[in-house]
């Protein structure tokens, strides 16, 4: 059984996009996202700076982008073509972390690619506007003992935004309180100021909430066409338009994609392909889903293995069933 899985921002680097330019269908398709939301995306995929791509409004759009124009060169689907077919016959579950719920909501049939990056052009600009409203950030912290790490974010007035399983839980607040929280760790426990610029996942996002909604609603949403779960508590979403409400929400509320792998390992996925640009989810996957076989899309010189991957896991018939019982 295969996942998909989108990464969430920060998984953005310079230059990511220079090898896939070179793949005319790729090519195609960010110039069609660049259309769709405005930003020259393949400009800021190979020579824009880091502190230009850690802007939210060009991240966003430029993560979704990236990861569904992988898919296609994963699943060879011309630019210009529905996906749906091909995911449902090669696809058994989509999960996406953070603004990567946008891009699963697209590979899972809920939303097309432009209804996606018109979203997600939404998303990131309003989430900007409210991270620019007061000086506030993320880091990560790796290992400690959960419950004290959980009790010293408390006791800093910190939030658990992210629970990403693997000892790894990001917390996020005003900066004045991340630096308190870095120079005092819990014991065992490592801080590291992560490169986003707001404290995504929180109450300081409400404003953004609002927004996304009302361009939300313009949407009418298909029902999944594979078994998609929410970043809210990992279950399997059992319609279109809670799909599209859960992604709204989800803005000012914390990520579980702990509980996205736990859901994973209960349908007994067996592999998982993290689509462009690869890497945290399936690093995230080697440490707390033992005996899932995981590929990072990262280069074009990463598809035959994503093929290959896709080959021998796809099209399980029990996402099929789980589908069925949940829609």
């Amino acid at each position: 059984m295969l996942v998909v899985a989108c990464p969430g921002q920060g998984a953005q680097s310079p230059g990511m996009l220079a090898p896939w330019l070179e793949l005319p269908g790729f090519a195609a398709s960010i110039r069609r996202s660049g259309e769709v939301t405005g930003l020259d995306l393949a400009a800021h995929g190979t020579t824009s700076d880091a502190d230009t791509i850690r802007d939210t409004a060009v991240a966003q759009p430029l993560l979704v982008a990236s990861a569904l124009a992988s898919l296609r060169a994963v699943l060879d689907v011309a630019a210009d073509a529905p996906l749906g077919a091909s995911v449902a016959a090669q696809v058994d579950v989509a999960a996406g972390h953070s603004v990567g719920e946008l891009a699963a909501a697209a590979v899972a049939g809920v939303l097309t690619d432009d209804e996606a990056l018109a979203l997600v052009t939404v998303r990131g600009a309003a989430m900007a506007r409210a991270a620019a409203a007061t000086p506030t950030g993320m880091s990560a912290v790796l290992g400690g003992d959960p419950d004290e790490v959980l009790a010293a974010l408390d006791a800093h007035g910190l939030v658990p935004a992210n629970v990403n399983g693997g000892g790894q839980v990001v917390a996020a607040g005003t900066l004045e309180a991340l630096a308190a929280f870095a120079a005092a760790p819990p014991a065992r426990a490592r801080v590291i100021a992560l490169q986003v610029a707001g404290a995504f996942h929180t109450e300081h996002m409400a404003p953004a909430v609002d927004e996304l909604r009302s361009a939300a609603a313009t949407v009418t949403p298909g029902a999944p066409g594979v078994t998609l779960l929410t970043n809210r508590d990992g279950s399997a979403v059992d319609s279109g338009e809670r799909a599209l409400e859960l992604v709204v929400a989800q803005v000012a509320n914390p990520v579980r994609w702990d509980l996205c792998q736990a859901t994973m390992q209960d349908l007994g996925v067996t592999a998982l392909l993290e689509l462009a640009p690869g890497g945290v989810l399936t690093g995230l996957a080697r440490r707390t889903l033992p005996g899932v076989e995981t590929v990072a899309v990262k280069t074009p010189a990463d598809l035959d293995a994503a093929r290959d991957l896709v080959r021998r896991h796809a099209g399980s018939s029990t996402a099929a069933s789980t589908q069925e019982q949940s829609s």
